[in-house]
């Protein structure tokens, strides 16, 4: 007969290797830099916004918007090199974001979710972290209020030059 206590050593061990797993497979799950051309502009319900910031590599990424003197004109295109659920906070962003998650293709792309007026969060160790429902190339980070005024939801498309 087995002792309760083996089987929960070995409930320890078992659990001990699955998070050693995850934390390795996150860890080489970063993503690379985007290699091919991004766009400096989009274009939604008429209108044509500049990219303030673009992020294509993981450093820039990671950067985001944090510290960063945010105005309703500012805009950042977050580029990724593959389609994910990318994963965003708003760890030392000064002002309350719309994300824009976008499933891109060429100079069109189609947005497949939002999260209006996230808002900041300046404890690393409670910060909520949005996942998006689909996969996603492109997010776009602009002031809360930017998706509501532009009629931005899910399904919307958006021109990319």
């Amino acid at each position: 007969m087995v002792s309760s206590g083996k089987i929960v050593a070995a409930a320890v061990v078992a659990v001990a290797a699955l998070l050693v797993g995850y934390t390795v497979f996150e860890i080489t799950n970063v993503p690379g830099d985007v290699t091919s051309a991004v766009p400096s502009s989009f274009a939604v319900g008429g209108r044509t916004y500049a990219f303030t910031y673009v992020a294509t590599t993981q450093q820039e990424r990671q950067q985001g918007l944090m510290n960063t003197k945010i105005t309703n004109a500012t805009t950042e295109l977050f580029a990724f090199p593959s389609f994910g659920k990318w994963q965003f906070w708003m760890f030392d962003t000064n002002t309350s974001l719309d994300m824009i998650w976008v499933n891109a293709t060429g100079e069109a792309g189609r947005v497949v979710y939002v999260v209006t007026s996230a808002p900041p969060c300046y404890d690393s160790g409670s910060c909520a972290v949005y996942t998006p429902s689909a996969l996603a190339n492109y997010v776009i980070e602009a002031k809360a209020g930017f998706a509501a005024a532009n009629g931005i939801v899910d399904g919307t498309t958006i021109g990319f030059s």
